[in-house]
């Protein structure tokens, strides 16, 4: 996509982090926007800023991993603005600890909310794009899916967050190899972010009640204070980030990395499928935040 102004966006999660700085660009470009969230008060603030900023905006509340919940927001913007032009399936929580201690609950939140999210999304918005596609051949559309590094790689302790951004960037890519067959109108990419400040870690606020644990774990405990340390520690910002995003719908770019840097671990990881050999140390650039995490979960009680 090469213009934006009058066209629309369509952004989950997107009264706060990745999703509200995406919002701001999208308002300074000139284009509609539609803003869903789970968190009411959140969505509310954050609709009133983007509308301040001469954006039509259409605030909508709703969990996404709700199938229909998902479809009728859909509804909602064909209604409003007709069919969109960029759908950004950001909305996530985080989630953590080892991978037997995960909760029944644990998996149905987290792959309900990152990964089903991004399939009601799919499926919602992308047949309307199409037949957009079919009947204005200038029409132009593009779906972002937000994955993670997480996506990419298997850090420890992370096992549920893992799978659903592994199965994110392959749907993701799935995706973009299936319109390639049938469209040249609409694109798709996956951002996979990594240690960046968005809210993400705080999201048990959001837990709906019937899916509530019983409680953090040692383990998802020790994670959730090296994950908050890790956040804090980041120089990218979810501005940066919200950046690349247009950068990537503007180039065409499929795979949008926040620290590229961070693409050795994914050569590591390739090279041991390849080989093949071992999962590599996933601590051996700083061996001693392993040592830390080790220590710390043997220790006893």
């Amino acid at each position: 996509m090469k213009s934006f102004k009058g066209r629309t966006a369509v952004i989950t999660g997107a009264a706060s982090g990745f999703g509200l700085e995406v919002s701001r660009i999208a308002a300074r470009e000139g284009m509609n926007i539609v803003m869903a969230d789970v968190q009411a008060d959140a969505l509310e603030q954050a609709a009133g800023e983007i509308g301040a900023l001469g954006a039509a905006v259409l605030p909508y509340r709703l969990d996404v991993s709700k199938a229909e919940q998902v479809a009728a927001l859909a509804a909602a913007a064909f209604g409003r603005f007709g069919t969109p032009h960029f759908v950004f399936n950001n909305a996530g929580v985080g989630g953590g600890g080892l991978i037997w201690e995960n909760t029944l609950q644990d998996w149905e939140w987290v792959l309900g909310v990152n990964l089903m999210g991004v399939v009601h999304g799919v499926r919602s918005f992308v047949p309307m794009m199409l037949e957009a596609a079919k009947r204005d051949p200038g029409y132009e559309g593009h779906v972002i899916n937000t994955a993670s590094m997480a996506g990419l790689v298997n850090p420890p302790n992370m096992g549920v967050y893992n799978v659903s951004k592994h199965a994110v960037v392959s749907l993701s890519e799935t995706l973009y190899q299936d319109l390639r067959l049938v469209t040249d109108q609409i694109g798709a990419s996956v951002l996979c972010p990594f240690f960046v400040s968005t809210g993400i870690t705080r999201s048990e606020r959001n837990r709906p009640a019937e899916l509530a644990g019983s409680g953090p774990t040692k383990s998802q405990r020790l994670g959730q204070a090296m994950t908050d340390r890790a956040v804090g520690s980041g120089k990218v910002t979810a501005a940066n980030v919200a950046q690349q995003v247009f950068d990537a719908l503007r180039e065409q770019r499929f795979y949008i990395y926040s620290h590229p840097r961070a693409l050795g671990s994914v050569q590591s990881r390739m090279e041991d499928l390849l080989q093949p050999r071992n999962p590599s140390d996933p601590f051996a650039a700083k061996p001693e935040v392993g040592a830390e995490l080790r220590a710390a979960l043997r220790a006893a009680d």
